[in-house]
């Protein structure tokens, strides 16, 4: 998982970032269906280039605090699993990471933070790099959000 080139965004106050090659797009919060009795760190599902796609608050994920700013914004990640989008504080900049500034976390072995993968150390500045991949297999009822996501795709396309 190469972090050389990343999309660096803010949750909290604090800064992470997410490789360029597995974000899809970058867009605006538009309107999101809720899913009653599904885990709280899913908004719901919304259109995103006529994709069906989940949207999960990455603030409720990390502090259980809901993301509700005017500036956040819907990364959308393309994984093995699925693809969805990550509500974030905000989205700031594309930023090209050199091998040297990344260290590698002692954090990965704790169990609840697999996904933080290396720390970028910069001058002024420490930026958290996630794994979109890791992030989504260690949420806890993201098998059932894919399957209803899944559900939910089979009864468009019976209806079509």
């Amino acid at each position: 998982m190469g972090f050389e080139k990343a999309v660096v965004f803010l949750c909290g106050t604090e800064e992470y970032a997410v490789p360029v090659d597995q974000v899809v797009s970058i867009e605006k919060l538009e309107r999101v269906t809720p899913i009653p009795h599904l885990p709280n760190y899913l908004l719901g599902f919304t259109r995103l280039r006529g994709e069906l796609t989940p949207v999960i608050d990455f603030g409720r994920i990390l502090y259980n605090s809901p993301t509700n700013t005017a500036t956040s914004k819907v990364i959308v990640l393309s994984t093995d699993v699925v693809n969805y989008g990550l509500l974030v504080a905000d989205a700031r900049e594309i930023i090209d990471l050199e091998a040297d500034v990344l260290k590698q976390m002692g954090l990965v072995n704790y169990e609840k933070t697999k996904y933080f993968t290396a720390v970028a150390n910069l001058e002024d500045r420490m930026i958290s790099c996630v794994d979109p991949s890791i992030l989504v297999n260690s949420l806890e009822g993201i098998r059932e959000i894919i399957e209803y996501l899944h559900k939910m795709l089979e009864n468009e396309e019976a209806k079509a």
